[in-house]
């Protein structure tokens, strides 16, 4: 055995005690109608049929991709023109990287209770500004659509550190002699930006797209915090519900839609790293 897969031995036994065992044990499960009621009764597929006839997991799927696609949209616009703010020369530049790396470090379910707190109908921070503005109280958990982009909103400070980190590693990367070669032939620096960052910052990019498209597919603390997943079910991610199927004893069914998620987010990162791999020829 070479020793590099020596060294590599702890890191694997390290994915397979953690990972793969209870993925493994999850699938099983899965395969099975096994309530905490009745036992352990083998019906594959059932279950698995059974999520394409269940009204509430079809919600679930379909808020789960509406938060993700809005979440990292917005992550990616912010995360960008941080990443560029603090990447520019100014006095304070330091300090400010300290600062824009805050929101990421707080327990996710402190940021939540934060956020929750300035969503309050009655005594929120957001409800105290639009009355004394516009005269009016919005109910920002209490309506569906207010709901959701309350959620990507506190998911956008959340993470946005997170993506800007990304992208500042690839503005670091990118050498100065290419910008001042472009000044000398003339490009303005919205071409610069178009021609020479964009490009080289792409592969950089795609490796936030692809952590935060997980992330937020299997967002759990944020939702439940903040909307429990109401109002009637309209905010309610395949994790929680995965959870609550749980707490009700059906750990077959709730098995089937824990692997649903997995797959999901198996099958949208594998295309994301092909499109890597073909665009910039990552291996």
């Amino acid at each position: 055995m070479r020793k590099e897969a020596l060294f590599a031995l702890p890191s694997f036994a390290f994915i397979f005690l953690l990972l793969l065992i209870p993925l493994a044990g999850t699938f099983y499960l899965s395969f099975f109608r096994y309530t905490t009621f009745i036992g352990k009764d083998f019906n594959f597929p059932e279950n698995y049929i059974r999520l394409f006839e269940d009204p509430v997991f079809i919600k679930s799927l379909l808020f789960t991709l509406q938060f993700t696609i809005l979440s990292v949209s917005l992550e990616l616009v912010s995360g960008l023109l941080t990443g560029l703010i603090i990447h520019s020369s100014f006095p304070g530049r330091g300090i400010l990287r300290g600062l824009v790396l805050l929101p990421w470090a707080i327990p996710g379910v402190v940021s939540a209770r934060a956020w929750e707190s300035m969503f309050n109908y009655s005594y929120g921070l957001l409800n105290y500004l639009t009355d004394s503005i516009l005269g009016l109280r919005i109910n920002w958990l209490g309506n569906e659509l207010t709901a959701l982009l309350s959620v990507a909103v506190a998911d956008l400070w959340k993470t946005t550190p997170f993506v800007a980190l990304i992208i500042l590693a690839g503005l670091q990367s990118i050498p100065e002699d290419l910008y001042k070669q472009a000044k000398v032939d003339g490009a303005g620096i919205f071409r610069r930006f178009r021609e020479i960052t964009l490009p080289l910052i792409g592969p950089f990019i795609l490796v936030a797209i692809v952590f935060r498209t997980v992330d937020a597919l299997r967002v759990f603390d944020l939702v439940f915090v903040l909307t429990e997943g109401g109002p009637g079910g309209s905010t309610t991610p395949l994790s929680l519900y995965a959870y609550r199927i749980y707490l009700g004893g059906d750990l077959g069914y709730g098995s089937a839609v824990s692997v649903s998620l997995f797959l999901i987010s198996l099958t949208v990162s594998f295309l994301l790293l092909l499109i890597s791999r073909r665009r910039h020829g990552f291996e």
